[in-house]
């Protein structure tokens, strides 16, 4: 390991263990395995070692690797939902797959296997549950911060551009409004929190948590993700508004973790539809968030339960996502 990998770990070691992929949520009752309507909410896989629970994915330590299962569970402002949007872990998981491949000659990522013939034989008794929403991947350990690139003014970012003229401590041209390009992209890090929301940090404070060398490491290859994403998306009539990337490490070298460029960790925007100066029609949670927002949703658990309709919605829009970026349905 090279004097920039120890320092990274060393850092890390003092970070709070229980920090991990995936923000962990309070802890659900632990059920069968529950599907209806092609909806999976929770799993439960007896012979398998359950680790953890988090907002939307259930891992699974498979000894060298781990098995992450992503079901259909929703959050929004951080709450986890009550009812799932059927085929969402699916649209998750096919979309990371899709942008890990792409990006892998930037950066190398977790993956080890991706179809279920590949998987363990110990989850060999599971293979129609996991088949299309689950991925066996390397163990590696987080870092503490959440990469964030925002190419449009949108969010907590217009929030805090409407308060302070910068986002971050990163200044900001006078004038801009909601939704408004931004002269270039820039690198916004967040905190993971374990329950609750996250924080938006400054570069410096990130470097304090993760060391320089990572911070300006994971700064520059977000920044490069960000902007090969853009140019794909675009030509398929999608705008990638920001997006929000994690890494951690693995036998000492930096590597990109969790999900990449979808619904869930990204907004994104119709390029036909688009206008500054308004929000913007999207296919990813937005429409949930709206409707919470219409409802005056305090922001703190438990959720709402969510009107048939804004389930139905919510799935169509994730499905065109997926329909849109990759040219396929679901698996």
């Amino acid at each position: 390991m090279d004097g920039k990998s120890s320092t990274i770990t060393h850092r890390l070691k003092q970070v709070k263990s229980k920090k991990s992929k995936g923000k962990m949520v309070e802890p659900v009752s632990r059920i069968p395995y529950r599907q209806s309507n092609t909806a999976v909410y929770e799993t439960d896989f007896p012979t398998l070692h359950f680790l953890r629970r988090g907002k939307v994915r259930d891992v699974y330590d498979l000894g060298e690797h781990l098995l992450i299962v992503a079901t259909d569970r929703l959050s929004a402002f951080d709450v986890v939902m009550p009812q799932p949007i059927p085929g969402k872990g699916k649209v998750l998981t096919q979309i990371s797959n899709y942008w890990f491949a792409i990006m892998k000659d930037i950066i190398p990522n977790h993956i080890v296997a991706t179809r279920v013939e590949d998987f363990p034989k110990e989850c060999e008794s599971y293979a129609e549950q996991l088949r299309g929403r689950s991925v066996v991947v390397k163990k590696a350990q987080p870092l503490p911060i959440e990469c964030v690139v925002r190419g449009y003014l949108s969010g907590s970012g217009w929030n805090e551009y409407k308060e302070s003229g910068n986002i971050c401590g990163i200044g900001l041209p006078e004038g801009l409004v909601e939704s408004s390009k931004l002269p270039e992209p820039i690198f916004t890090p967040a905190t993971k929190a374990d329950v609750g929301h996250d924080e938006n940090i400054s570069f410096e404070r990130a470097a304090a948590m993760v060391g320089k060398d990572a911070a300006e490491n994971v700064r520059d290859y977000s920044i490069a993700i960000y902007k090969r994403a853009v140019e794909i998306a675009d030509a398929k009539g999608i705008i990638i508004a920001d997006t929000k990337m994690e890494f951690g490490l693995y036998d000492g070298q930096l590597i990109l973790i969790d999900e990449l460029l979808t619904p869930d960790s990204s907004r994104f925007w119709p390029k036909d539809n688009y206008q500054p100066g308004r929000s913007q029609e999207s296919f990813d949670k937005q429409y949930v968030r709206d409707y919470l927002l219409s409802i005056h949703f305090n922001k703190k658990p438990p959720g709402p339960q969510l009107p048939e309709e804004v389930i139905r919605k919510t799935s169509e829009l994730y499905r065109e996502a997926l329909k849109k970026l990759t040219g396929t349905g679901l698996e």
